[in-house]
């Protein structure tokens, strides 16, 4: 089977939960945009990329042994409306998946196993969401992913073709197959450099996934298992990340990480808790809730 008709249409679900026009207006609000409202090529990366440079990625809910809500309505009071906070995989996807599906774009989503650094694929768990996006008139369905909180994540979409480099925004990506054991391919997506340091350290595998659709009720125990189990990491340390067009910002528990696109890496561990919150406040534009340990 080759990398262009991999994909059936037929057998992938709509997923457009209903957003009101006043909650589509906020969110392009919030993320900045103000281009088209097209389903086409240029308006999903657009919109990609400006939900990635406005929404940071943090885990402070499960963190609080809290499991987010993945309704839209909530995604949009907690990403949008609120404007301190931001969410991690399922509620960024999930959000994006239902603004997509109200632009006209048909968005299926997906599980894949994180990767990065692992031995064998088949020792990771699928615990995270990806969406793939089938723009009208165009063969090819896109990767697309504005939740994956790692410095390989894409910054904008990527066709669904085997062995073929992108460069998105400054990053390069490619999806290749590996070997598995089931019955559809397994596509894995890799970017080059060393934890988006700009260098060239080679290949680095980010994640692998099938096209097997997934719906929300999947998600729902997922993100509960994720936010709730005490040996996940985002319910035992805190995991924060912001990005602009020139840096990345990643706090992983007290290590602080600041990565500039020229390769620069500057690296510190925060002391205390108040110095945490202030830190995620000036730096990443998040408030804490009120009984968040950042630090413990």
């Amino acid at each position: 089977m080759s990398e262009t008709t991999a994909f059936a249409p037929a057998f992938a679900p709509a997923f457009a939960p209903a957003l009101t026009p006043d909650e589509l207006d906020a969110y392009f609000r919030r993320i900045g945009w103000d281009g088209d409202r097209r389903a086409d090529a240029a308006t999903l990366r657009g919109v990609h990329l400006a939900h990635i440079r406005a929404l940071p990625f943090e885990n402070l809910d499960p963190l609080r042994g809290t499991a987010p809500s993945l309704d839209p309505a909530d995604l949009i009071a907690k990403l949008v409306r609120d404007g301190r906070r931001g969410g991690y995989c399922y509620e960024h996807n999930t959000l994006l998946a239902a603004v997509l599906g109200e632009l006209g774009f048909r968005v299926t989503l997906l599980t894949a196993r994180v990767v990065v650094g692992a031995r064998r694929f088949e020792d990771r768990p699928r615990t995270h969401m990806a969406l793939l996006v089938e723009v009208p008139g165009d063969p090819r369905p896109h990767l697309a992913d504005v939740g994956f909180g790692a410095p390989g994540a894409l910054l904008e979409p990527v066709p669904l073709t085997a062995d073929v480099e992108f460069d998105g925004a400054g990053r390069r990506h490619r999806l290749v197959h590996a070997p598995h054991r089931g019955p559809l391919e397994l596509w894995v997506l890799e970017a080059q450099g060393h934890a988006g340091s700009g260098t060239n350290d080679g290949w680095q595998a980010q994640y692998a996934f099938t096209l097997e659709p997934f719906e929300r009720p999947d998600f729902e125990v997922i993100n509960w298992h994720i936010a709730t189990n005490p040996r996940s990491p985002f319910s035992s340390r805190a995991y924060v990340q912001c990005v602009t067009s020139d840096r990345h910002l990643l706090l992983d528990g007290p290590l602080l990480t600041e990565t500039h696109a020229d390769g620069t890496v500057k690296q510190r561990e925060l002391t205390d808790e108040t110095e945490a919150r202030r830190v995620l406040e000036e730096e990443f534009g998040i408030v804490v809730p009120d009984g968040t340990c950042l630090l413990p």
